[in-house]
């Protein structure tokens, strides 16, 4: 039996909202729950992991927020899309089919792809784009991986309303390391922008300055009551008193934006992020950057309280250029069998909490949240970091600028284009895609394998910025041999001012074992790295004025993106790529493009 959109039976019951819109009328119940019961037995007997598939219809829909109404890229008409459900182990099978003007991509953010490189989804890196009126099937497993992640567009800025959930559940019999939660509730974070984004990056890559900003933030699509016009566009989570427990799977989906979130009068347990366990700690605030995930346990109070709660995320402005000042809230409500939480009790309207959250430049705050993150290091979930070092590498990450083009007036500092770069090189995006010119063998004209390891003009990276800011630009990759065990070294720089940069690395998780203020020293900083817990994620904050040191292993050959999550550092060039080669093994190598890999 075969259920739509991946709404099977081993994820039934706790996916049944989801469901609900499969299910036949109730006179067939029974005779569904019969059906449902011999596929159970049947699945168990046969294997645990199955396949579920999906169909993604890119399509204009008609949304109105802050009073305006405007026509949107969506997922089936959804806003935020769709999400995935699975569970470890599963394979998933997503047929996109492209049916607006802008050329597509979907990216599965965190998803390891191993030997599935071809689904990865950055435009011109893994694939060139879905273009209008065709199709692309991606076509992965999840493997070793449980918790939450995200898919969203990887092209130009259409990741602004093409993004939803991937919710990866434990495999059948297995259990999480934590309270089994009473209920489990998504909240993604993101932007509502009143303008076109894809007019907006166009018009900043044109002049050279900094974009535009969003005019909203939203929890689930929703702004909530902040904003203008908005106290009807509010997410609103009911629970029950009595000390239930909830777990809250807390994406940032914002384009530009890293956030602190709270929860008034309610603390938060943190127990994994980017669908890795972690050693779970207690915070009344968080921070998640564009790009992580965290899930959370939220217990509630043992009687019904006499008021209601405000959710609250507003951003941390680390550094350069403009930013969206404002606050997105939801509601936290507790129900009561002969009350309208809603409204009010007795006639009486109930006060509203609001939870006090950072300065938005509280980088202290930052720091301080982040060290506290540690892997589990359990026999049942190892924290397999590599204790000895092949490659090593030192780049650094900034906001540098390019020559203004002759007879051209451009915005940005003296009259100069911005560029975001790495090591000097502000990465150009070619025209036809790097995995498929690499697996051909074809790469002369699409990119190089000299991307330094170290950066080409070394200076205070933190101190006094450069007289020249001037960077270069280029299409090249950084080439490693299969199972070559990696440290890589992220100096933040002061270039044309410090800022957190979050940098995401496709294709594979990595360790962070060391961070710190100001310039890395070689001598000084690796004798404390931790190499027995270190938190492992897909996407960090490189600090502000700072650094940070990851090791990987390079297990997953094809052609990898690492980019800054920020949108418009990722559009300025802050970017770059790694080119893992074959392993000896049939098994170990990339598998020949799938016959519908579209074409550029």
């Amino acid at each position: 039996m075969t259920l739509p959109n991946g709404c099977d039976f081993f994820h039934f019951e706790r996916e049944r909202e989801m469901c609900a819109s499969h299910l036949p009328s109730p006179a067939s119940t029974s005779s569904l729950l019969l059906t449902l019961s011999t596929f159970w037995f049947s699945a168990l007997l046969v294997q645990a992991s199955i396949t579920r598939h999906y169909k993604f219809d890119i399509r204009l829909q008609n949304v109105t927020r802050l009073c305006q109404t405007k026509s949107i890229a969506t997922v089936n008409g959804q806003f935020p899309g769709p999400r995935i459900v699975a569970r470890e182990g599963d394979r998933v099978v997503v047929k996109v089919i492209n049916h607006v003007q802008h050329n597509v991509t979907l990216h599965w953010h965190g998803i390891r792809q191993l030997q599935s490189g071809w689904a990865d989804g950055p435009a011109y890196v893994t694939q060139c784009p879905i273009q209008t009126g065709q199709a692309y099937v991606y076509n992965f497993t999840i493997s070793g991986q449980t918790g939450t992640l995200f898919w969203h567009a990887h092209i130009s800025w259409l990741r602004a309303t093409l993004y939803g959930p991937i919710i990866i559940l434990p495999k059948p019999n297995a259990s999480y390391p934590f309270p089994k939660p009473y209920k489990e509730v998504t909240m993604i974070f993101g932007e509502w922008w009143n303008a076109d984004p894809e007019a907006v990056i166009t018009q900043a890559l044109q002049t050279g300055g900094g974009p535009n900003v969003s005019d909203a933030y939203t929890i689930n699509g929703l702004p909530g009551p902040f904003y203008n016009c908005s106290a009807r566009d509010t997410f609103k989570l009911k629970v029950k008193p009595g000390g239930k427990i909830y777990l809250l799977r807390l994406i940032n989906a914002a384009l530009n934006d890293e956030l602190f979130f709270s929860i008034a009068n309610h603390s938060l347990t943190v127990v994994e992020a980017d669908a890795v366990y972690v050693k779970p700690f207690d915070t009344d605030n968080l921070v998640i950057t564009p790009g992580q995930t965290t899930n959370v346990l939220v217990k509630t109070k043992p009687h019904f309280p006499s008021a209601t709660f405000l959710m609250a995320a507003r951003p941390y402005f680390s550094g350069l250029g403009t930013f969206d000042n404002s606050t997105t809230a939801g509601i936290l409500e507790y129900q009561k069998p002969s009350y309208n939480s809603s409204v009010s009790i007795n006639n009486k309207q109930l006060p509203l909490f609001q939870p006090t959250l950072p300065a938005i430049t509280d980088t202290s705050v930052v720091s301080n949240f982040t060290n506290r993150f540690r892997s589990l290091a359990t026999a049942q979930f190892p924290a397999n970091v590599p204790q000895s070092v092949d490659k090593r590498f030192f780049f650094t990450v900034g906001i540098g600028s390019i020559p203004c083009p002759q007879n051209q007036t451009c915005q940005g500092p003296n009259g100069i284009k911005l560029a975001g770069y790495v090591n000097n090189i502000s990465f150009v995006l070619p025209t036809t895609a790097i995995l498929e010119a690499h697996f051909l063998g074809q790469s002369k004209g699409v990119y190089t394998t000299d991307f330094p390891t170290n950066p080409p003009f070394p200076f205070n990276y933190t101190g006094t910025p450069p007289n020249n800011t001037m960077v270069t630009t280029g299409t090249k990759a950084a080439v490693l041999p299969f199972n070559t065990s990696v440290e890589l070294v992220m100096q933040g720089t002061s270039t044309l001012g410090t800022e957190n940069h979050p940098l995401h690395l496709h294709g594979f998780n990595f360790f962070v074992v060391g961070q710190g203020f100001g310039n890395f020293d070689p001598n000084k900083d690796p004798p404390n790295f931790n190499l027995v817990d270190p938190i492992e994620r897909n996407t960090v904050g490189v600090p502000a004025g700072g650094w940070i040191a990851i090791r990987f292993l390079a297990d997953n050959p094809g052609a990898w993106f690492m980019h800054c999550h920020f949108e418009a550092h990722t559009s300025w060039g802050l970017r770059m790529v790694w080119i893992v080669l074959d392993g000896k093994l049939p098994n170990k190598k990339l598998p020949p493009p799938p016959s519908d890999l579209p074409k550029c």
